[in-house]
């Protein structure tokens, strides 16, 4: 019987605290189904520790995390520290050393949270399909003349056939897979005409290997009108590093708020180790106060179960949260409650028990 090997990152704010009520779901997993195991080793590589050792990881970081099944990270960000220190020192390199070109946001409307369009013929239940490896977020630019009348900055956009191509690929073939009918290729060619021209003729060359599977195309400004007054007709978004980050925060407003939404930074080769993470931030005006609501956070686990083959575990725990949501007896603030994080935590592992029985 083969046992996951996991690195946990709780990360800053409110990241430890959610991500213990994750462990707490991935133990109650391991305790109720003996073919499930998993061995957890944790990270404390968050600001504090740049704070002490002047770097957010160790040198040798990344090829210690390269030999794990998976990274489950919590939350990054701390007053006392620069965000592109906490994000490009952190988040980036595992992202870009380990190929993790898909970055996968589920839009999902949970049981007993309120609805929140009028005109809603069905569910919100739609994926972002965000390409995560170049893109408006590559670090390419600079900037000169720093603090006179004359300073200039320049970022590049980084936009490659391979890259369009492979992000696309996996869009419409997670269509295909999840039985969605169309994918929606959000864009900007008619302003910014070389990257997103080479965008969009790349998603059409490879919309035309899946016939059965519709292509749209909007642009971005367009889009996000959309997702106000029609969510409910979104299937499978392919979008850019920058539009897909918005686009997903966005999505998540829909469905309840960044509480409830989580990630997956996918390698689907398997070659690297996939991180999942919630959408969420760290959140430090709420940190310790046991107010942060964990869906996100054991969500992305359940996501990070289905990516290691064991889908069957990622649906219960789906199914829990919905109970609790649809219950709505323990709901964390931002949902309406008044429950404390551990305490919500603790309803989802107990609708767990329930349903594996």
């Amino acid at each position: 019987m083969r046992e996951f090997r996991i690195a946990v990152l709780p990360g800053d704010g409110i990241g430890p605290e959610v991500m213990n009520e994750a462990l707490k779901v991935l133990r109650i997993l391991k305790d109720k189904d003996y073919t499930f195991q998993f061995h957890a080793d944790m990270f404390l590589w968050n600001s504090e520790y740049y704070l002490q050792h002047g770097r957010m990881m160790p040198e040798n970081g990344l090829d210690i995390l390269k030999n794990y099944d998976a990274i489950l990270f919590g939350a990054i960000g701390d007053p006392r520290v620069p965000d592109d220190i906490s994000v490009w020192e952190l988040i980036m390199p595992i992202r870009k050393r380990f190929c993790q070109y898909v970055n996968l946001r589920p839009v999902k409307k949970l049981k007993g949270i309120p609805e929140q369009f009028i005109h809603q013929e069905r569910p919100i239940n739609f994926v972002i399909v965000r390409e995560n490896a170049e893109g408006e977020y590559s670090n390419s630019g600079g900037r000169i003349y720093q603090g006179t009348d004359q300073e200039i900055a320049v970022q590049n956009t980084i936009i490659t056939r391979k890259g369009t191509e492979r992000i696309a690929r996996y869009a419409f073939q997670y269509a295909k897979k999840h039985g969605y009918q169309k994918v929606i290729n959000a864009t900007k060619s008619n302003a910014v005409v070389h990257s997103m021209k080479l965008w969009d003729e790349v998603i059409e060359h490879v919309a035309s290997e899946y016939p059965d599977i519709q292509l749209e195309k909007y642009y971005i400004d367009a889009l996000a009108a959309y997702f106000v007054q029609r969510p409910d007709t979104l299937q499978v978004i392919v979008a850019s590093n920058l539009f897909g980050d918005i686009l997903s925060d966005l999505g998540s407003a829909l469905v309840g708020g960044l509480g409830i939404s989580p990630s997956a930074n996918i390698n689907p080769e398997g070659v690297f180790p996939s991180m999942f993470e919630p959408v969420h931030g760290s959140a430090p005006d709420i940190a310790g106060k046991g107010k942060a609501n964990p869906i996100a956070q054991i969500w992305s686990a359940a996501l990070m179960l289905q990516s290691l083959g064991r889908e069957d575990l990622a649906s219960i725990i789906l199914k829990a949260i919905e109970k609790v949501t649809e219950h709505g007896e323990k709901l964390t603030e931002d949902l309406g409650g008044n429950s404390t994080t551990a305490e919500m935590g603790e309803e989802i592992v107990r609708q767990i028990v329930k349903i594996m029985g």
